[in-house]
C-alpha cells in the first residue's frame, strides 16, 4: 500500500532503549516519521530477547518495536561518534532520549548542548520519575513504577491473597511510550505554528499514576476523602469471565436494561423477582452477588453461544483467548492486523500494522534493521554483519 505518509519529512533522532522510548518512537515511525535509532555498538539490550536469532540483536521483539526505523550504531564515548550524533542533530526535528539527565549531559549532549546544535530542536527526555521530584535521580523499570503506583496490589483487593503481583505485560513502559509519541507530536505542531522547539520530559511513574489513578483515585477525589481510593467495579471479586461448557466468557451487563435481559438470556425469571434484584438501584448495591448468580448458570452454554446470543441483544461479550489464539482470530484477521512479511535476514515473520487506521496516509513501513545497518548512509564507520554460527 502505498501513499501519502502523516509525517512525512519529521526526522527523529532516537537515543532509547528497551521499551518506553521504542515503543514511543514505533508510533512515529508506523505514522511516516524518519527515526533514526541510535544505539550502543551492541545493540539495544531488548533486541537481544528470545531465542538467539539468525542475526544477533534481530530477536522476535525488535521486528515489531523497531520497524520502520533506521539504525546508527555508535560509541559515545569516542570522539567519533559524539561527531556523527551531533551532524544527525543538526539535521533533526526531534532528539528523544532515555539517558539519565546527568549522564548525558557528561556525554555533552544536555538540552543547552543540543540546542547549541540546533535552536529548534525538540527535545524530549524519557525519565522514570520527573526531575523536579526527590526520585528523580533514580533508575526505572517497569516492575519498579508497578510497584510505586499501586498497581502491584490490585489483585490483592481482588481475591484477597495479600502478595503483591506484577501485571503480566510492560504496561507501563507502553502507557508511558504512548505518552511520549503524542508528547512529540504535541511539541511538533507547536513548532510548526509558532516556530521555536522546546524541551518536554515525559516520566514514567507520573504518566503511569495518571494512567491508572483515573478510575482509581476514586473516593480520594473529595476533599476530604468520602471513600478509599479504589474503584469498587473493577475490584470486585466477582466480576470475572464467567464458567461456560467449554472454557470462560465475558459478559457486561453494564446497563439496566441489559440486566434484563441478560436475565432473560439465561432463563433465570427468579433472579428478576429476587429483592436482591427487584430494580436497578439493588441490582447496583448487589452486583457482586449477581455476577455470582450469573456464574452459576452460564456452564450450560459454550462460549460461542454465549458470544452469539450476547451480540444479538447487544450485550458486550467474547470469549476468553489465549495470546496463541489472536493470530487465527477472525476479527484481526479481517483487518489484516497480523501481516506475514518477509525480512531481507530473519524470514518469514508476523507483522503488526499500526491499529490506527487514516483514509489518507497509509504506506508499508520498512522491517526493522538490523544494528549499525545504515551506518555507512548516516555518516558512520560500517558495522559488519554478523550471522548466529548454527
Amino acid at each position: 500500500m502505498t501513499g501519502q505518509k502523516l509525517l512525512e519529512g519529521i526526522r527523529i533522532v532516537d537515543l532509547t532503549s528497551v521499551v518506553f522510548g521504542p515503543y514511543a518512537t514505533e508510533t512515529l515511525a508506523d505514522l511516516g516519521a524518519d527515526v533514526i535509532k541510535v544505539e550502543v555498538i551492541a545493540g539495544d539490550i531488548f533486541r537481544h530477547a528470545g531465542k538467539p536469532a539468525a542475526t544477533p540483536g534481530m530477536g522476535p521483539c525488535t521486528l515489531n518495536l523497531n520497524k520502520g526505523k533506521r539504525s546508527l550504531a555508535l560509541d559515545l564515548k569516542s570522539d567519533e561518534g559524539k561527531a556523527v550524533l551531533a551532524a544527525q542533530l543538526a539535521e533533526a526535528d526531534v532528539f528523544i532520549h532515555n539517558v539519565r539527565g546527568k549522564a548525558i549531559s557528561r556525554l555533552g549532549f544536555g538540552y543547552e548542548d543540543v540546542k547549541a546544535i540546533k535552536p529548534d530542536i525538540i527535545y524530549v527526555h524519557c525519565t522514570g520519575f520527573g526531575s523536579a521530584g526527590p526520585y528523580g535521580d533514580l533508575q526505572a523499570y517497569d516492575d519498579v513504577i508497578q510497584a510505586a503506583t499501586g498497581t502491584t496490589n490490585l489483585l490483592s483487593r481482588v481475591d484477597g491473597n495479600p502478595v503483591p503481583r506484577f501485571f503480566p505485560s510492560l504496561v507501563a513502559d507502553k502507557v508511558a511510550g504512548l505518552h511520549g509519541a503524542w508528547a512529540v507530536m504535541a511539541a511538533v505542531i507547536h513548532k510548526l505554528r509558532f516556530g521555536e522547539g522546546q524541551f518536554v520530559e515525559v516520566p514514567m511513574f507520573e504518566t503511569f499514576t495518571h494512567f491508572m489513578m483515573q478510575e482509581h483515585l476514586y473516593g480520594q477525589t473529595l476533599v476530604p476523602p468520602k471513600e478509599p481510593a479504589g474503584y469498587p467495579r473493577q475490584l470486585d471479586p466477582f466480576r470475572q469471565p464467567f464458567p461456560a461448557k467449554d472454557g470462560y466468557v465475558a459478559i457486561v451487563p453494564y446497563t439496566p436494561d441489559a440486566i434484563d435481559t441478560v436475565i432473560e438470556l439465561l432463563d433465570a425469571p427468579e433472579l428478576a423477582e429476587d429483592p436482591r434484584f427487584i430494580d436497578y438501584p439493588a441490582r447496583m448495591r448487589n452486583i457482586s452477588a449477581f455476577y455470582e448468580e450469573m456464574a452459576k448458570r452460564t456452564p450450560k452454554l459454550t462460549m460461542a453461544e454465549w458470544a452469539a446470543k450476547m451480540a444479538e441483544h447487544q450485550i458486550p461479550a467474547m470469549p476468553v483467548r489465549d495470546l496463541d489464539d489472536l493470530t487465527e482470530d477472525p476479527h484481526l484477521k479481517a483487518v489484516d492486523f497480523f501481516q506475514q512479511r518477509t525480512h531481507p535476514t530473519e524470514g518469514a515473520y508476523l507483522k503488526m500494522r499500526s491499529p490506527v487506521s487514516f483514509s489518507v496516509g497509509s504506506f508499508e513501513v520498512k522491517p526493522a534493521p538490523r544494528i549499525g545497518e545504515h551506518n555507512e548512509a548516516l555518516g558512520a564507520p560500517p558495522i559488519p554483519v554478523r550471522r548466529r554460527a548454527d
